[in-house]
C-alpha cells in the first residue's frame, strides 16, 4: 500500500509532485495533509492548549516543599497549594452579587464559580466593597476581585485587569415615561440625582446638568419614587434589578445612556502574572463558548455586550493564545483622564512643595482639570454677581420698607408692617423657595432665573429688617421734632444716618447668606464646588477654598460699608 507522510517542511514539495500525471493519486492525500497541518498549527496556538499548558506548569510548581516553605511566587501556584482561590465579591448588588444567609447568587457569583471550576480549585468568597476592593488585592487579602469594577486608565496603575472584559455598563438617565428626553439639550439646567464619586458626573456637569448628590446609590430608586428626584443617573447595571420590579418598571424608563465602561476582573500587579494569564485565556474561552452569555441570561441582565463579544472571540484572528493582547480583539480601558489646565503642572508642583513643607497633603483638583476649572470660574463669577445683586436689593428694599413702614398714612404703613412681620418670621430657605416658585411661574426655569430669585429673596429678607430699623429711627426723629413741625427737609436722611449701623449689619448678612442660593439651583460657587467634588477628590481642600473666598468677599463688603458709613456721616454733618 502506498503511503505519504505529512510534514510541514515537506508540504510544498509534496504538492509540487502532484502535478505529475502519474502522481495524481496523491492529490487527495496532499490536501488532507494541508488540512491536518493547518489544524495542528491552530491547535498549537489555541487558547485551550495554552491554558492547559499553563495550568499543568503551575500544578507542577505546587510541590509540597514549595507550598510548605512559601517558595511559590505566583498566586496561581499558591491557589493550587491551598486548593482554593480567594475571590472578592460584593454582597449588595442585586442580579450581580448578593447574599441571603449562606447563599450567594448573581452573575458575578456564577462567573466566579465557573472560573474556579475551570482552574480546578474551590471558590473561596470574600466580601469586598467599592472602597476597599483594590486595597484588599494589594494587601493579599484576596487573589482576584470580581466586583463590578470598571476598567479605566486611572485604576490600571493600581490593579492588573483581566482581558477580555467580562461585562460592560453605561450610565443611564432614568425618569418618568411621560418626560420626553432624548439627549443633553433636554436636561440642560435641570437637576439630576447622582452619587458622589461617579466618574460620569463630569460629563453630566459639563453638559449643563445640575446635580443633587447622594452618598449611597440605593437611595436613588426611593428618591425617584417619592419625587424628590425628577431624574436619576447611575449605571444601567444598578437599575437592572429595579426594572425587574413591576411598580418601578411601570413608573420609570431609561432615557439615554452615556459613559460606557468595560468591567474587568482584577488581580494584584505584583506576584500574579501566571494567574492573570490563566484568567485572560479563560475569559477568552468563556466568551467564545458562551459561558458569560449563559450566566447573564440566567440572571436577567443585559446581554448585548456579551453577544457582541462572543462574535469577536469566535473569529479565527482572536481565537488564539495571543488574542487577549491584540488591540483588534480586546477593548481598552476607559479613558478616565480629564483634560488638564495649562497650569496643572505648576499646581501639582505647588501641592508637592506644600506637602513637604507642612506635612499636610494638599489637593487642588479645581485648578488641575479643565472641566473643574471652568466650573470654578463660572461659580466664582456668579457668586460675585449674586453678592452685588443681594447688596443692591437689600439696600433698595431697606429704603422702601423704611419709608413705607414709617409713613403717616395707615394705608401704606400697615400693609408694609404686615409684609415685614411675615418676612421676619419666615425662614430664609422658605423665602427663597417661594420667590423661586413665583418667578418660575412668570419666566422659564434657568440658572439666570435662580440667580434673580435669590437676589430678590435675600434682598427681601435682609431689607425688611434694615427697613424696620430705618422706620423706627424715622418715627423717633419725627416725634423729637414735634408733630406741629411736620417733616423737615432731610429728616429721612437723618433716619438713615441713625440706623446706618443696622443697615450695614444686614448688608453684611446678605453677602454672607448668598451660598444658600444653591438650594434653589443658583449656579454660584458652592453649587459649582459641589459639582466638582462629585467627580474629583480633595473635598476638604475644595470647601476650605470656599471658606477663604467668602471670608475675603465679606471682608471687602465690610470695608466698603464702613467707608460708605463714614462718608455718609460726614455729608450729614456738613448738611
Amino acid at each position: 500500500m502506498r503511503s505519504l507522510k505529512c510534514m510541514s517542511s515537506k508540504s510544498a514539495p509534496i504538492l509540487a509532485e502532484t502535478s505529475h500525471p502519474r502522481l495524481l493519486w496523491r492529490l487527495p492525500l496532499a490536501a488532507a495533509c494541508v488540512v491536518t497541518l493547518a489544524a495542528a498549527a491552530h491547535a498549537a496556538e489555541s487558547p485551550d492548549a495554552a491554558l492547559a499548558a499553563l495550568l499543568n506548569e503551575a500544578r507542577a510548581a505546587a510541590t509540597p516543599d514549595a507550598c510548605a516553605h512559601g517558595a511559590a511566587e505566583d498566586r496561581l501556584v499558591l491557589a493550587f497549594c491551598a486548593g482554593h482561590l480567594r475571590i472578592g465579591v460584593r454582597v449588595e448588588y442585586p442580579l450581580f452579587a448578593s447574599r441571603a444567609g449562606a447563599r450567594r447568587e448573581g452573575y458575578e457569583i456564577d462567573v466566579a464559580n465557573a472560573l474556579a471550576q475551570k482552574l480546578g480549585v474551590e471558590a473561596d468568597f470574600v466580601n469586598v466593597k467599592a472602597a476597599n476592593r483594590i486595597a484588599m488585592l494589594g494587601d493579599d487579602s484576596v487573589d482576584l476581585v470580581i466586583a463590578t469594577m470598571g476598567d479605566n486608565t486611572q485604576r490600571e496603575t493600581q490593579v492588573r485587569f483581566v482581558r477580555p472584559h467580562y461585562y460592560q455598563s453605561q450610565t443611564v438617565l432614568v425618569g418618568p415615561p411621560e418626560a420626553v428626553v432624548t439627549g443633553w439639550p433636554d436636561v440642560r439646567d435641570r437637576t439630576v440625582c447622582a452619587t458622589v464619586g461617579n466618574a460620569s458626573n463630569a460629563e453630566l456637569v459639563t453638559n449643563g446638568v445640575r446635580l443633587m448628590l447622594f452618598d449611597d446609590a440605593s437611595l436613588l430608586p426611593e428618591r425617584l419614587a417619592d419625587q424628590t428626584c425628577a431624574f436619576a443617573a447611575q449605571d444601567d447595571s444598578f437599575f437592572a434589578y429595579s426594572f425587574t420590579l413591576p411598580d418601578f418598571a411601570a413608573s420609570f424608563s431609561e432615557k439615554f445612556g452615556f459613559s460606557e465602561l468595560p468591567w474587568g476582573m482584577g488581580v494584584a500587579r505584583e506576584g500574579s502574572d501566571k494567574l492573570a494569564r490563566a484568567l485572560d485565556l479563560t475569559s477568552q474561552l468563556f466568551h467564545r463558548d458562551g459561558v458569560f452569555l449563559a450566566a447573564a441570561r440566567a440572571n436577567r441582565i443585559h446581554t448585548a455586550f456579551l453577544e457582541r463579544q462572543q462574535a469577536v472571540w469566535s473569529r479565527p484572528g482572536c481565537d488564539r493564545d495571543g488574542g487577549a493582547s491584540d488591540p483588534a480583539c480586546v477593548l481598552p480601558g476607559a479613558n478616565a483622564e480629564l483634560q488638564a489646565t495649562p497650569f496643572a503642572g505648576q499646581v501639582a508642583a505647588f501641592e508637592h512643595w506644600f506637602d513637604g513643607w507642612s506635612g499636610f497633603e494638599l489637593s487642588l483638583p479645581m485648578l488641575k482639570t479643565a472641566a473643574a476649572w471652568s466650573l470654578f470660574l463660572n461659580g466664582a463669577a456668579n457668586s460675585l454677581i449674586l453678592i452685588a445683586g443681594a447688596l443692591m436689593s437689600t439696600l433698595v428694599f431697606a429704603l422702601g420698607f423704611g419709608f413705607a413702614t414709617g409713613a403717616r398714612s395707615p394705608l401704606l404703613r400697615w400693609p408694609a408692617r404686615g409684609v415685614t412681620v411675615a418676612l421676619q418670621s419666615s425662614p430664609i430657605l422658605l423665602t427663597l423657595v417661594i420667590t423661586a416658585a413665583l418667578m418660575h411661574a412668570l419666566v422659564p426655569s434657568s440658572p439666570a432665573m435662580a440667580l434673580g430669585a435669590a437676589i430678590v429673596a435675600l434682598g427681601l429678607a435682609n431689607g425688611s429688617n434694615a427697613g424696620q430699623a430705618i422706620a423706627e429711627a424715622y418715627v423717633t426723629l419725627r416725634a423729637e421734632q414735634g408733630r406741629a413741625a411736620g417733616d423737615p427737609k432731610g429728616l429721612f436722611a437723618r433716619a438713615l444716618h441713625r440706623s446706618s449701623t443696622q443697615i450695614v449689619a444686614f448688608l453684611i448678612n446678605a453677602a454672607k447668606g448668598t451660598p444658600i442660593a444653591s438650594f434653589i439651583g443658583a449656579p454660584e460657587l458652592l453649587s459649582a464646588l459641589t459639582d466638582i467634588t462629585s467627580f474629583s477628590s480633595g473635598r476638604a481642600t475644595t470647601y476650605t477654598l470656599l471658606l477663604v473666598f467668602y471670608t475675603a468677599v465679606v471682608a471687602i463688603v465690610v470695608w466698603l460699608c464702613r467707608r460708605f458709613q463714614v462718608l455718609f456721616a460726614r455729608s450729614s454733618v456738613a448738611a
